[in-house]
């Protein structure tokens, strides 16, 4: 049997997720990821070096990996002090290989067979980008840092998102998505991780044109400063006010409601447990999947291999 291709969209902990769980399903994985990170060490790697940001791709890197544990791992260690305090050491390797081979594609290529990734990391665009954000109060707010964790008054609705300048997708992603059986968009920060790779000229009509099937993982929680009191009509509202309506064919909801004495610290953050009317996301989506999602313990957020199993029979 042919192997199904399976192009997930995104970027950070939710790619990381949706990746390390279907890893071990048999199919070709591919994550197009976003470009527009400019925190912490990768934004002084880009500010030094001119790279595209090497802290955007790590985690799919290392959720692909199928190299021994201790490499992958020390992919995401952190410097804690001295010279290199705040870098990662894989932003690091991957800036060096950068260096070496004069491209960041090809620098991509070198990391994921060094980790023996079971599969390819895209960057979404291969030119130099920065988000800007227009809120409801008409304030500009520059940088996906100054998103992701607002200094100004997050209970404020991001009205409009761009990227400055405009940039053109990598004819890669372009390829990938035309070849995709099934296209997995989010989880993940809305805003920040998964709009950006929607906002190169090109992804839209792509994913509207391309065969596959498309589904869209719903976060379990809102995040302050960008999906503030947020239920999932609200994720598919800004996902369709930038993909187009009626692309998306599938909308997985997680059902299961975290313990109280988990909430907690996300009430601290002024996070809240993401709600759905399933009558009204029917009237919009082909189908909606609603089911147990739920990490049994630590972070909430969603399980690798429950997520990977409902992924997979879509397939």
């Amino acid at each position: 049997m042919k192997r199904k291709n399976v192009v997930v969209i995104g970027g950070g902990t939710g790619t990381y997720t949706v990746l390390s769980g279907l890893k071990e399903y048999p199919v070709n994985l591919t994550a197009i990821v976003s470009m527009a990170d400019d925190g912490g060490s990768t934004r002084i790697l880009r500010e030094e070096f001119g790279i595209l940001p090497p802290g955007s791709v790590r985690p799919a890197l290392v959720a692909l990996s199928n190299a021994p544990e201790a490499l992958s791992e020390i992919f995401n260690f952190r410097f804690a002090k001295g010279t290199f305090k705040g870098h990662n050491f894989g932003n690091l390797f991957i800036t060096a290989l950068t260096e070496q081979f004069g491209n960041f594609e090809k620098a991509l290529g070198e990391a994921g067979r060094l980790l023996n990734i079971q599969g390819e990391v895209i960057p979404s665009t291969l030119q130099h980008i920065r988000l800007v954000a227009k809120l409801e109060n008409g304030k500009l707010i520059e940088g996906e840092t100054e998103i992701d964790v607002p200094k100004h008054d997050g209970r404020l609705k991001i009205q409009k998102i761009w990227l400055s300048p405009k940039a053109k997708a990598n004819p890669k992603a372009l390829l990938a998505v035309k070849e995709a059986d099934l296209i997995v968009l989010g989880p993940g920060d809305l805003f920040s991780s998964i709009i950006p790779n929607l906002l190169v000229e090109g992804m839209p009509s792509a994913v509207k044109k391309s065969k596959a099937k498309v589904v869209f993982v719903c976060n379990i929680m809102t995040k302050f400063g960008e999906t503030t009191g947020f239920s999932a009509e609200d994720f598919l509202n800004v996902l369709e006010k930038y993909l187009g309506k009626n692309v998306v064919d599938c909308l997985v909801v997680n059902k299961t409601k975290p313990l109280k004495a988990r909430v907690k610290k996300y009430e601290k953050e002024k996070a809240e447990f993401v709600r759905y009317n399933r009558g009204l996301l029917q009237k919009r989506v082909k189908d909606v999947l609603e089911t147990d999602l739920l990490r049994r313990g630590g972070f909430i957020r969603h399980d690798s291999d429950k997520l990977a199993k409902v992924l997979f029979s879509l397939v």
